[in-house]
């Protein structure tokens, strides 16, 4: 798979215009820098959009910003704040092994369905997660994006978020 199959699996025009501006970022390198992305470019995008920055000699992610609805649902800022506060216990494993396959293999990644679950509410939506790289080559980040319907109550059991994955 490739960009190209990545970015047609995406339904939402917002995160769709995201994977695009990553991709006109990156121009000849094999991953864009954070430095290269321009807000104003994604400007209908900036509330769900949220980075974080990877230590490979810690093995250990933290957020750099996040849209205000991303905030929201978590209820604090992710600024400076390592992955795992931010998320709750159980779900961390999974998430942080999400994150770090994006980076290190490095691989796009999209999905679709409950895409979060926090305190009696709960998203329906798509989220995207693409690499970036000072160097261009080596992963040493994440920029995402979720785009949710926010619903009350307790989800559906059962309702999981689908992954799919793009390889380079």
């Amino acid at each position: 798979m490739s960009f190209r199959d990545f970015l047609a699996a995406i339904k939402s025009e917002q995160l769709r215009s995201v994977a695009k501006h990553w991709d006109d970022v990156r121009g000849t390198r094999t991953i864009p820098a954070w430095n290269g992305i321009q807000p104003t470019r994604i400007a209908g995008a900036l509330p769900i959009l949220w980075v974080y920055r990877y230590d490979r000699d810690t093995d250990s992610f933290t957020g750099r910003l996040a849209g205000d609805r991303i905030e929201r649902i978590f209820g604090k800022s992710f600024r400076g704040a390592p992955m795992r506060e931010i998320y709750p216990e159980q779900d961390y494993p999974h998430l942080f092994a999400r994150a770090k396959r994006v980076t290190c293999e490095p691989a796009f990644y999209r999905g679709e369905g409950t895409v979060f679950r926090h305190v009696n509410h709960y998203g329906l939506g798509e989220r995207i997660m693409l690499p970036l790289s000072r160097d261009g080559v080596l992963g040493d980040g994440i920029l995402g994006a979720t785009a949710y319907e926010s619903q009350l109550g307790v989800s559906p059991e059962g309702a999981l978020e689908e992954e799919s994955w793009f390889s380079f």
